[in-house]
């Protein structure tokens, strides 16, 4: 299995489509003064394949590749780094070679490196007889190798200009920003234009298509040309956005970018958009010193994102903000290795109290996870994230088979309890999400009666008719199904008519020192007396109080989940408190 960065190595090579095409003068004059300056009857632009080392150009040799085993060129690709071998026959790894068989003795090979930092070969220069190198040679076959990847990024995959606006593009302005560093330094600004938001970006492609959607960031290009003074620091980097760069002696970047923004509000668009326009400038400083092309791209359009968050026109970047952001890319990422870790997930269970008879015959499985470099991460703060991914299928599939396992132990132990476990309503779009639930409690053996399904009103009313059919099939199959947050939502009337559930779970916010509340006394009254007449049992969540359990006792609710009874714990202490 190939490693990452050779993936992605191999994937930047065949972008370039460079591989197997024909002779190119502008490379062989290369490899020709190479072989002239060294006095070596061989030099090559050598491109590393999977399996082959295939010469873009070569002198002093006929064939166009060789296999990748035991080449030097390959070891050049692997390591990126400068190689010299002085005598191929002295080398334990290629004196038994293709190249030492050919008659080469001698090896000095300089990376070809993207920008992106993929080495995709070497230019080298190869001889009959052993030598050595010296410093001023070393830096002589550095310079052409950075010759030969000019040639590949003006000829090829490295575009700088883009074709639908006439406007430099991002790699030029990474380019650039590394040309600022070599001619100058101080602080400088970045000004993103981004001029509709994602769901009008999406409507305009529906709606008018591609081609005119290129024609509308043309005409936005000109406009800016036109109106701009320094047009040569404007570029475009897709998606009708745009960078501007301003230097540092702006007096006032925030007029500037106001300015700058008022500019492109103004502007009519015509019949090129359907949709008005609601652009937002994002502001990133940096230091020229320090700046690399990419990191300004990345900040500077966070600072434009949080200005559609926050509603804003103009926004400067945030680093608190932007960590945020990157806070939940990283835990998105590495929640997928934590559910393949068996350190890192783990459940705890918050008992519920049968308030007729003052037992507790059910708990709640908690979902909880300590990262190896986050600490604790609130369940509050990954699982709303998790569930607007395809990861929320995975997460549920590892909760159901801890569950299970859990079900099982405490039967084991001679402790009966009843499971409940938190779905999305994501989980219910799945195509038989209901037989996969069914199908692991037959394979453990596990009668139905223990477990139980939660999810949230607002995520039943949400979701269609097929959920609908799946939460059906679960019920008439003996499984639980409760409706949590009860009283949140906004159909609460409407979906309990047709919800097949048989609990539900009044919200914390009406419970929460219910004795001191004599409004929510009166909600929660109505709640508990609807619920029961329409046949359903009735938790009360969020009690922190002996009072508020006293006083749903006397209006008749089922049960009570809250920290008076019990906080969530782990599993050997919900069994001992549910034999007292």
């Amino acid at each position: 299995m190939l490693h990452d960065y050779e993936r992605k190595r191999l994937v930047a090579l065949r972008q370039l489509n460079l591989l197997d095409t024909s002779p190119s003068e502008s490379f062989d004059r290369i490899t020709r003064m190479a072989s002239k300056l060294f006095g070596l009857p061989i030099a090559a632009v050598s491109l590393t394949d999977k399996d082959r080392q295939w010469f873009k150009s070569r002198v002093g040799v006929e064939h166009t590749e060789i296999p990748r085993f035991k080449a030097c060129c390959g070891e050049v690709a692997d390591t990126s780094g400068f190689l010299v071998v002085p005598d191929l026959q002295d080398s334990p790894l290629y004196q038994n070679s293709v190249l030492a068989e050919s008659g080469v003795r001698f090896y000095a090979g300089a990376p070809l490196t993207t920008r992106d930092g993929y080495t995709l070969g070497s230019m080298c220069v190869l001889g009959n007889e052993p030598r050595l190198i010296n410093d001023d040679e070393r830096a002589l076959l550095q310079d052409m190798a950075a010759m030969v990847m000019d040639q590949i990024e003006l000829q090829h995959a490295f575009g700088r200009i883009d074709p639908v606006t006439g406007l430099p593009n991002r790699n030029q302005f990474v380019e650039d920003i590394e040309d600022l560093k070599t001619e100058q330094s101080g602080l400088r600004y970045a000004l993103h234009v981004d001029l509709f938001d994602e769901n009008q970006l999406r409507s305009l492609q529906r709606v008018v298509g591609l081609p005119s959607l290129d024609n509308l960031a043309h005409d936005i290009a000109d406009y800016l040309k036109q109106q701009l003074q320094n047009r040569d620091r404007l570029y475009y980097i897709g998606g009708c956005e745009y960078l501007y760069l301003v230097d540092d002696n702006d007096e006032d970047i925030n007029k500037t970018a106001r300015a700058l923004w008022q500019l492109v509000n103004d502007v009519v668009l015509g019949e090129s958009s359907p949709l008005l326009h609601t652009p937002v400038i994002g502001i990133a400083p940096f230091e020229i010193s320090d700046a690399f092309g990419a990191d300004i791209i990345r900040t500077v359009h966070s600072a434009s994102q949080d200005a559609r968050l926050t509603g804003e026109d103009v926004v400067l970047y945030s680093q608190q903000m932007d960590a945020e952001h990157r806070r939940r890319f990283t835990i998105l990422h590495d929640f997928r290795q934590a559910l393949e870790s068996n350190e890192q997930l783990f459940l705890y269970f918050q008992p519920r109290l049968t308030l007729s008879d003052n037992k507790c015959h059910s708990v709640e499985a908690l979902i909880r996870w300590q990262h190896p470099t986050l600490g604790t991460i609130s369940p509050a703060e990954f699982v709303p994230l998790v569930e607007s991914t395809s990861l929320v299928r995975e997460m549920t599939h590892w909760v159901l088979q801890r569950c299970i396992e859990q079900i099982n132990l405490w039967h084991q132990q001679g402790c009966s309890l009843q499971i409940a476990m938190n779905i999305s309503g994501n989980n219910l779009d799945e195509a038989g999400f209901a037989k996969r639930i069914l199908s692991a409690l037959k394979a453990a053996d596990i009668d139905t009666r223990w477990f139980e399904l939660e999810l949230t009103e607002s995520a039943i009313v949400s979701h269609s008719k097929q959920a609908m059919k799946q939460l059906k099939t679960l019920a008439e199959a003996g499984v639980s199904i409760a409706i949590d947050d009860f009283g949140t939502g906004y159909n609460t009337l409407t979906y309990l008519q047709e919800v097949p559930a048989h609990v539900v779970k009044i919200d914390t916010a009406f419970v929460f020192n219910l004795d001191q509340k004599p409004r929510n006394q009166a909600i929660v009254n109505a709640m508990v007396s609807m619920a029961q007449q329409l046949g359903y049992r009735v938790v009360a969540e969020g009690v922190e109080n002996k009072e508020s359990c006293e006083y749903l006792r006397r209006i008749g609710c089922n049960e009570i989940q809250g920290f008076w009874y019990s906080k969530p714990s782990p599993a050997d202490e919900c069994c001992a408190l549910a034999r007292t």
